[in-house]
C-alpha cells in the first residue's frame, strides 16, 4: 500500500483508504464517522496513544494546519494504545481532555484501523485525498511543513475535478468548567512550606497554604501561551517539573522557583509573591530563563554550556531536580530521550546523559539510550534516580563515574505490575520518583494507580535476592499519580504529598512497612500484531522521497543514516548497526523465532533553488520498535516509511 502512497502518482494508482474500525468514536457528540462522512474532504489520520511524547509533539504541529484548513481537512485521531491503561475508555476520553484534543478520534484499543493501514510507529500520519485514496504516508514528528504543502496540492485538486467539500469538521467539544486543579502533574515546597502545584491541565501554577487545600496565588491566566510578566497576565502551556531551589541560589539569581514549561519548550524562574507584616503583599513575576521557544529537531545544536541558554530550542523538559553533586539543575528532556543540566547562576546549559536515541541500554552516559526520562531524584550518596516512563523503568546515573544502570525494567514494549525482586518486577509508565529519608525510592507508577517502593539495600527483606534491588506496593487505587515529595509524618507515620493527576488533586498517602504488599498481576508486553517476515535473509527498506522542492543534503557529510538492531540481541546474526543506506539486508538467526526489530532512521533534505543563499534543511527521524515473527513463505522484504 505504501508504494502507492505518493501525493506526485497518478490519481488513479492511488490506493483507497481502508475503513475505519474501532470500539468507538470521541469528540463526535455520540456520532459514528466512516470515510464515506468525509469525502469531499482531505483527511488527516493521526495515529497515536497518549503515553508517547513524539504524538504528543504531533498534537501541538497539528494545531496550526487544522486553523489554516478549517474548511477544508478533518483530522481524525487514531488511538492505538500501547499499555493496557490506555485501553480503558474512561482514560483515553480523560486523556483527549488533558492534551486538549479537538478534533474527532477513533478509539481502536484492538488495533483494528492501525493494522488495516500497516502502521509500524507511533506517530504515524496518513493522508487522505477528497475521494478516500492515499496520497502520504509519514512516520514520527516535525512533518508540519510537509503536511502543509501535501494538503494545499490535494486542496487544488478538489478545486479542479470538482470534489472537495468545504465546511467545519464534524466536532463536539465539552465546554471545560474552571477548577481549583485540572490534571496537576508535580509539587514542590517552598521555605515557608507552601506547596505549588504544577496545573498542566490549565496552563499554570496553584499555591496552596502548608495545609495543601487553601489556595494561596494562582500563577498564570490559565491559557495556553509564552508571556513573562507578572502573576496574573502570564502564560504557560503544560507546565509539569517545578523545583524550589536552594535558598542560596535562589537569593543569587532572584527567583525561588524553576519550572519546566513543557509545552513551550523552555525553562521560567518564578519569583514567588510573599505576604509582608502591616506592608503590601510582594508580586510573583515569571520569566524565561532557558530555551527559545522552539522544539528541538535532529540538526540543532546540542548545548556545551557556552552561549545565551535562551537561544538553545529544547524538547518537552518534563521534571527537574538539584543535583547537590553537580551543583547544577538536572533537566529530564523527554522529547528528546536526553537529561541535560542548568545552571542557574551562569546559565550554563548542557547535555548530561543520552544519544537522543530511544530505549534501554546502560553503559555510559554519553552513549545510554533513555525512553521519555519523566521523573528525577537525587539519593543520599549524590546519585540521581529516574523514572524512565516509556521502558517502564528505574534507572540511576552516578555523576561520579558517569555511568547508567538500571534497577527495575527490561525494554520499551515490558510493563505490568510485579513486585518482589527487580529482575522479575514490573511497572507501567513511572512518572515520577521520589527519595524517602531512609533512602528507598517511591515510585508514581501511573498507569498501575499505585506508589511503589523500590529497595535496593534491605537485606532483611524476605524477598531479596542475591544483590538485586526489590520492589513493593505501598498504595493502589491512585487515578494516575505522577509525582510524589515527602510530607510531615502524621503519629510517626511517614507521607507522602502525591499528586494524582487524574483525579485532579493532590493526595496524603502513609508510607509505614505494614502497608507493603507484594502483587503479581502478571508481566505483559506491548500487544501489537506481528509483521511476519520470511526465514533467511530480509530487506528492510526505508522509504523516503525528500518533500517537493527538496533534495537530500549531503554537503556536511552523508545525507542519511539507518541504525539497525534486535530484541533479543542475538536474533540478529548479520547486517546489524549503522550505516548510511536507506535498503539493507540483514540475517536473522533461526534460532528465533519471535521477536522486536528495532530501526533507527535520519534523512536530511535541504531546498533546492540554487539562487538560494542559505537553503532551509531538515532532518527527519523515526523509530521503529516491530514486532516480527518468522514464518515459512512470508515476505522477505519489509518497507518502513520515514516520508513517501
Amino acid at each position: 500500500m505504501t508504494a502507492s502512497s505518493d501525493a506526485s502518482l497518478p490519481l488513479p494508482a492511488r490506493a483507497h483508504g481502508p475503513a475505519l474500525r474501532g470500539r468507538g468514536w470521541l469528540n463526535t457528540g455520540g456520532v459514528d464517522l466512516d470515510l464515506e462522512d468525509l469525502r469531499g474532504k482531505i483527511v488527516l489520520l493521526d495515529f497515536w496513544t497518549f503515553c508517547c511524547v513524539n504524538c504528543l509533539h504531533v498534537l501541538d504541529e497539528l494545531r496550526p494546519l487544522e486553523e489554516k484548513w478549517a474548511e477544508e481537512l478533518v483530522v481524525v485521531g487514531v488511538h492505538s494504545p500501547k499499555f493496557e491503561f490506555e485501553k480503558d475508555p474512561d482514560a483515553l476520553a480523560a486523556n483527549i481532555e488533558r492534551y486538549e484534543v479537538t478534533h474527532p478520534v477513533l478509539d481502536d484499543p484492538e488495533l483494528l484501523t492501525w493494522s488495516e493501514y500497516g502502521a509500524r510507529a507511533w506517530p504515524t500520519l496518513m493522508v487522505l485525498d477528497t475521494q478516500g485514496r492515499i496520497a502520504g504516508n509519514l512516520s514520527g514528528e516535525g512533518h508540519a511543513e510537509n503536511l502543509d504543502a501535501l494538503i494545499g496540492r490535494l486542496v487544488a485538486e478538489g478545486e479542479a475535478d470538482g470534489s472537495l467539500r468545504r465546511g467545519p469538521a464534524p466536532t463536539v467539544i465539552a465546554e471545560k468548567v474552571p477548577q481549583t486543579l485540572r490534571f496537576p502533574s508535580k509539587v514542590t515546597i517552598l521555605d515557608d512550606w507552601r506547596i505549588v502545584v504544577s496545573d498542566a491541565g490549565q496552563h499554570r501554577l496553584v499555591v496552596f497554604d502548608p495545609d495543601g487545600t487553601t489556595v494561596d496565588e494562582e500563577i498564570g491566566d490559565g491559557r495556553r501561551g509564552l508571556l513573562d510578566g507578572e502573576s496574573a497576565g502570564v502564560r504557560f502551556a503544560e507546565p509539569n517539573g517545578v523545583l524550589a531551589l536552594p535558598s542560596d541560589v535562589a537569593a543569587e539569581v532572584g527567583y525561588d522557583l524553576l519550572v519546566a514549561d513543557t509545552a513551550n519548550h523552555v525553562l521560567r524562574g518564578v519569583k514567588v509573591g510573599q505576604d509582608r507584616f502591616l506592608r503590601s503583599r510582594t508580586a510573583t513575576e515569571v520569566w524565561t530563563v532557558a530555551g527559545s521557544g522552539a522544539q528541538w529537531m535532529q540538526g540543532d545544536a546540542l548545548p556545551r554550556g557556552e552561549g545565551d541558554p535562551r537561544s538553545y530550542a529544547l524538547s518537552t523538559p518534563w521534571d527537574l531536580g538539584w543535583s547537590h553533586a553537580l551543583n547544577r539543575v538536572v533537566i529530564t528532556m523527554a522529547g528528546i530521550h536526553q537529561l541535560w543540566t542548568f545552571d542557574p547562576v551562569t546559565g550554563s546549559l548542557m547535555v548530561l546523559a543520552g544519544t537522543t536515541q530511544e530505549g534501554l541500554v546502560d553503559g555510559p552516559a554519553v552513549t545510554s539510550w533513555w525512553a521519555q526520562p519523566s521523573g528525577i531524584d537525587e539519593l543520599p550518596d549524590g546519585r540521581l534516580v529516574v523514572a524512565d516512563s516509556e521502558s517502564s523503568a528505574i534507572r540511576v546515573l552516578d555523576p561520579q563515574t558517569m555511568e547508567v544502570s538500571t534497577l527495575v525494567g527490561q525494554g520499551l514494549f515490558d510493563f505490568g505490575h510485579v513486585d518482589g525482586p527487580a529482575e522479575v518486577a514490573r511497572l507501567q509508565h513511572p512518572l515520577g520518583v521520589t527519595v524517602l529519608p531512609d533512602g528507598r525510592i517511591a515510585v508514581a507508577d501511573t498507569y498501575n494507580g499505585a506508589i511503589r517502593i523500590v529497595d535496593e539495600h534491605a537485606e532483611e527483606n524476605p524477598i531479596r535476592t542475591g544483590d538485586a534491588a526489590t520492589v513493593v506496593t505501598v498504595a493502589t487505587d491512585l487515578d494516575e499519580p505522577s509525582a510524589a515529595l515527602v510530607g510531615p509524618p502524621v503519629d510517626g507515620i511517614g507521607q507522602l504529598i502525591v499528586v494524582e493527576s487524574g483525579a485532579h488533586r493532590i493526595t496524603w498517602v502513609p508510607v509505614a512497612r505494614a502497608a507493603e504488599r507484594v502483587i503479581d498481576e502478571g508481566a505483559r508486553r506491548s500487544e501489537r500484531p506481528a509483521t511476519e517476515v520470511g526465514p533467511g535473509p530480509l530487506t528492510v527498506r526505508v522509504l523516503f522521497t525528500p518533500p517537493e522542492g527538496h533534495k537530500l543534503d549531503d554537503s556536511l557529510g552523508p545525507s542519511t543514516q539507518v541504525t539497525i538492531s534486535t530484541t533479543p540481541q542475538p536474533m540478529l546474526a548479520a547486517g546489524g548497526g549503522v550505516s548510511t543506506d536507506l535498503e539493507r539486508t540483514i540475517e536473522l538467526d533461526p534460532a528465533y523465532t519471535e521477536g522486536v526489530l528495532h530501526v533507527n532512521a535520519r534523512a536530511a533534505s535541504c531546498d533546492v533553488d540554487p539562487a538560494v543563499e542559505f537553503p532551509a534543511c531538515h532532518m527527519h527521524q523515526q523509530d521503529w520498535g516491530v514486532p516480527i515473527r518468522v514464518v515459512e513463505g512470508a515476505p522477505t522484504t519489509l518497507d518502513l516509511s520515514l516520508l513517501a
